[in-house]
């Protein structure tokens, strides 16, 4: 490569929790630089989550990491072409990725529900993927099915 390798920008820990992973949370959260909406759309899921998740020994954000790990696909398919043919190629997925994914398709799979508020669609996604169900969970599970129905194509790696 000509150019060298960008600096990885530091994420400082949110003011609550003083935890990176919810900064990073709240950062793909985000809408056109409204931070502070963001943290208070995540800390009200988590209230509610607290709220309705009463019985269990965790704590709200122990709930949030085990449902994030819960939707964290480990494989995932890539294209790549070979003389002609394109081969989904199952590979494995980078930490950072990983995490990425997981919070994005947390995300994402939270703003499709139907609900009254973005807080309440993202409380009710979180105790989804924490009882391993709901649309964030069933994408890692279609991921790990893709890549498991590929894996004859794994020689194709790069």
């Amino acid at each position: 490569m000509r150019k060298a390798k960008p600096k990885k920008r530091v994420i400082l820990p949110d003011p609550v929790f003083n935890d990176v992973k919810v900064s990073k949370f709240v950062n793909h959260l985000m809408y056109d630089g409204k931070k502070n909406l963001s943290y208070e759309i995540f800390y009200a899921a988590l209230e509610t989550v607290k709220a309705k998740m009463a019985n269990e020994e965790k704590s709200a954000l122990e709930i949030w990491k085990a449902a994030l790990d819960k939707v964290t696909p480990q494989v995932e398919v890539k294209s790549r072409r070979v003389g002609g043919a394109t081969f989904q190629v199952p590979t494995e997925v980078r930490p950072e990725r990983k995490e990425s994914i997981s919070m994005k398709n947390l995300i994402l799979f939270a703003r499709k529900r139907g609900g009254k508020t973005m807080a309440d669609k993202l409380a009710a996604e979180i105790m989804d993927a924490y009882n391993e169900q709901g649309g964030a969970f069933k994408r890692k599970e279609d991921m790990h099915r893709m890549a498991e129905a590929n894996r004859a194509f794994a020689h194709f790696r790069f």
